[in-house]
């Protein structure tokens, strides 16, 4: 992705791009395909499985919408919230034992108005609630203790790992283990693991799961895609990326910017990196994917996605001076 100012390349961010089908084939891509990358926020479709293989979203009777939440990367709005606290309520959970730490909520409005009336965020408010709220479900239903959970010595971790590497398709003991902002333990894979993770969250009937996985995907699939408010928000690029094609992708940011995209109608998994973590490279970056997949028209590229696929950057006297594109092809 090149920073141009005045026409003239002025910064560049790099990058690597890996398109797989559900066997870990790489059908398309660009760069270094084994770039070790931190799924981030991007593993936690893959940190959900658990609550449906289990029994535990259906024994306390968790809906579509709450099982996108717990998917997503929350905004902190008022309907998001509400839906973690459903979440916990369901399994007799008090909100107190979110460990994820408070945050401002991401949502301008709603942060703007907490500043006004003085109050102060919670975890409620944090963009990693409703998987936090997901590992305390199944800490409920499984018996294993509250206390400590996001140790990666605890049994709903344990289980948690053991599904990334699953869906992976890459050995459990060579996963690299951090913590995340939130403090969960987070993944390091290569680039094309996380995106043949993806292909097989698009095409789990391809993919050689066991029976309950696959349905298990297929209903959790079936909930991010019916909404994408859950994903992540209003304004932000995920629900925005959804809304703008309904029913065809499932989009995911991470974080330092890493990306993926499951898209069900082709069977593939599409996994991003930007070298830098630049996250200003994302929009282009992944807009560029899609159109090239044929994903996304020029109609939606210079319509309603056209701040995403072509930021144009003005300056101090309103007179718009730089732009971020993409340039590289599939």
């Amino acid at each position: 992705m090149e920073f141009r100012r005045s026409g003239l390349t002025e910064s560049v961010h790099r990058g690597a791009i890996a398109v797989c089908t559900p066997d870990g084939k790489r059908s398309r891509g660009l760069g270094h395909p084994a770039m070790p990358t931190f799924m981030r926020s991007a593993a936690k479709p893959l940190q959900a499985l658990p609550l449906i293989t289990s029994g535990a979203a259906k024994r306390y009777g968790l809906t579509p919408a709450e099982l996108a939440a717990v998917c997503g990367s929350l905004n902190g709005e008022d309907f998001q919230i509400e839906a973690v606290k459903s979440i916990m309520g369901k399994a007799g959970l008090d909100v107190g034992l979110l460990d994820c730490g408070p945050a401002w909520p991401l949502h301008r409005e709603t942060y703007k108005a907490m500043r006004a009336a003085g109050q102060k965020p919670t975890p409620l408010h944090n963009t990693c609630a409703g998987k936090h709220a997901a590992m305390l479900v199944l800490c409920a239903f499984h018996g294993w203790p509250t206390e400590d959970y996001l140790s990666p010595r605890h049994p709903v971790q344990k289980l948690i790992l053991e599904t990334v590497a699953l869906m992976s398709h890459y050995p459990m003991e060579q996963i690299g283990i951090g913590v995340d902002g939130c403090g969960a333990p987070v993944f390091r894979t290569p680039l094309v693991a996380l995106a043949g993770a993806y292909a097989r969250l698009a095409a789990p009937d391809q993919a050689e799961l066991e029976p309950a996985m696959s349905e298990a995907v297929k209903e959790l699939m079936a909930a991010c895609l019916a909404h994408p408010e859950m994903i992540a928000g209003t304004g932000r690029i995920c629900t925005r990326l959804m809304q703008a094609a309904p029913g065809v992708l499932l989009a995911k940011a991470g974080s330092e910017g890493s990306y993926a995209l499951a898209l069900p109608q082709q069977g593939l998994g599409v996994a991003l990196n930007i070298e830098d973590g630049g996250v200003r490279a994302l929009g282009p970056a992944v807009t560029e994917t899609l159109h090239e997949l044929g994903i996304l028209g020029h109609e939606a590229l210079e319509g309603p996605l056209a701040d995403l696929h072509r930021p144009q950057i003005s300056n101090h006297r309103g007179k718009k001076v730089c732009d971020l594109q993409a340039v590289f092809e599939l």
